[in-house]
């Protein structure tokens, strides 16, 4: 059985910019990994570039693009991926992820867009993903997207999303905000979507923080801390898949470290909460 979890583990967090300096003096043992988009750091040099190098030489990365625009109609970037590829080796980076979107026409878009789900989608971007893993060298993974509107709806997200990754052979990045986000705004049942997904496909994890637009409108912004639901949803997770890697996402509004750190941990505490219950049941069941 093919084994698509990444070579991380524990909780990590998102190096952005404006972290370089109030990180400098933080643990891996705070922070197991971390993760960057590639397309703001390849061929970065000078002074940010050897800040950034001073990170990958102490801690795992990980790489999650944000412009390869899998869904597009638009030709694939080879170009960029053969620049990721050269990154990830210059860097060592365990692993390399995309949204399930696009964000291309005749030029590159500012928003990650909702591809339609439909059967002919599912081809077109599963095609896209085989070429993008021959070019990297490597199997990557695909997060489920947050999506205010499904232009062209023919079959569910939960079906378009477990078609992708089973005909591109490809892992799943799953987005705990971003399934419940959807969950709210599409009205459905977070936990039936949770255990219809691929989890044993599933490379890593991200949690993150939302902005309440209206009871029944919430918007994916990486703004604000985690919510009770979405950590609830992530403890589901571990008990369904256990400990997976899991990286906390913070974009803007970012508060001190000491906070920061501290929603990292409630990553560990719940893993911890999972094995430790996994371990009781062996042991009652072997009793038995």
């Amino acid at each position: 059985m093919t084994d698509h979890r990444l070579n991380i583990a524990g909780a990590g967090l998102g190096l952005r910019r404006a972290l370089l300096k109030p990180l400098e003096g933080v643990a891996t043992t705070d922070i197991n990994f971390m993760e960057v988009a590639p397309e703001n750091w390849i061929n970065v040099g000078g002074r940010l570039g050897r800040q950034f190098r001073a990170y990958t030489e102490r801690f795992a990365f990980v790489c999650h693009g944000l412009s390869l625009s899998i869904g597009s109609q638009a030709p694939l970037n080879v170009e960029l991926l053969k620049s990721v590829r050269a990154f990830m080796r210059e860097h060592n980076i365990r692993g390399y992820s995309e949204h399930l979107s696009y964000c291309s026409d005749d030029g590159q878009l500012y928003d990650l867009l909702p591809i339609p789900f439909t059967e002919a989608a599912v081809t077109h971007v599963a095609e896209r993903v085989r070429q993008a893993q021959d070019i990297l060298g490597e199997r990557i993974a695909i997060e489920n997207a947050s999506y205010y509107c499904a232009p062209g709806q023919e079959m569910t997200e939960l079906d378009f999303i477990n078609a992708v990754v089973e005909q591109a052979d490809c892992s799943l990045l799953l987005d705990v905000n971003n399934l419940y986000v959807n969950s709210i705004n599409h009205g459905y049942d977070p936990d039936a979507f949770l255990a219809g997904l691929p989890l044993e496909r599933v490379a890593y994890a991200h949690v993150a923080g939302h902005y309440h637009e209206a009871e029944d409108l919430r918007v994916d912004t990486h703004g604000a801390p985690v919510e009770d639901p979405v950590w609830a949803l992530l403890g589901e997770f571990y008990q369904r898949a256990g400990p997976v890697a899991t990286l906390l996402e913070r974009d803007f509004n970012i508060p001190p470290v000491p906070e920061l750190l501290t929603e990292v941990d409630k990553i560990r505490q719940l893993q911890a909460e999972a094995s430790a219950l996994k371990r009781r049941a062996s042991q009652a069941e072997a009793s038995a």
